[in-house]
């Protein structure tokens, strides 16, 4: 996914100007597709010149004027190809876990405080995500009203299940990594009782 197809969603609901794009990004489809201001504001550039969303520019108070965007017949049709399409699995990087392979090389307290800043990452995603879920339930979540203000009443049920659906996914999954490092921390704690060095401790 690249971050064309994240700001086409976003589109998707309402005209934004590139300020509020940015702004509501951290808190919608930034959950699952992160991407810095620095990334936004060009790429919302280069879709305008393939045509993918069109910009007006609205006063903003005094000489100050906003470019407001809003996506294209060109860009419905890129983002239903892309939701249409299944896409492709890529090949893991992961850090964590490569690290975690090495973890003989580690002093115990380095390898306790990796997993401990695993378990209070995904703690605090669990915290935020729940937050949004709970959000997305109730409406008040001011993107997907947005979009539910533009969407048939018939169609809303399914927008917020499908909504609500990718939130459960990102808490499981965290749920996960933090019995992950659980599970690690138990390892440290029996090898660092083992009085019994390692070949790398030897080396060291």
């Amino acid at each position: 996914m690249s971050l064309r197809y994240a700001l086409l969603a976003l589109l998707t609901a309402r005209p934004l100007s590139a300020y509020d794009i940015a702004k509501q990004f951290g808190t919608s489809v930034g959950f699952v597709w992160y991407a810095p201001d620095s990334q936004i504001y060009p790429q919302l550039r280069n879709m305008e010149e393939e045509g993918l969303v069109e910009a007006t520019e609205l006063p903003a108070g005094g000489r100050r004027v906003k470019r407001e965007y809003r996506i294209t017949d060109e860009g419905v049709r890129q983002f239903r190809d892309w939701i249409n399409d299944p896409g492709v699995y890529q090949r893991e990087r992961d850090t964590h876990r490569l690290r975690a392979a090495y973890l003989e090389w580690a002093r115990p307290e380095s390898a306790r405080e990796h997993m401990e800043r695993h378990i209070e990452f995904h703690r605090e995603q669990i915290e935020q995500w729940s937050a949004v879920r709970a959000a997305i339930l109730d409406r008040t979540n001011p993107t997907l009203a947005a979009r539910l203000a533009s969407s048939p009443p018939e169609q809303h049920e399914r927008i917020i299940a499908f909504k609500a659906f990718a939130y459960d996914g990102l808490i499981e999954r965290a749920r996960t990594e933090i019995a992950w490092a659980e599970r690690g921390l138990e390892l440290v704690d029996k090898f660092a009782a083992d009085p019994t060095p390692t070949a790398a401790q030897r080396r060291a």
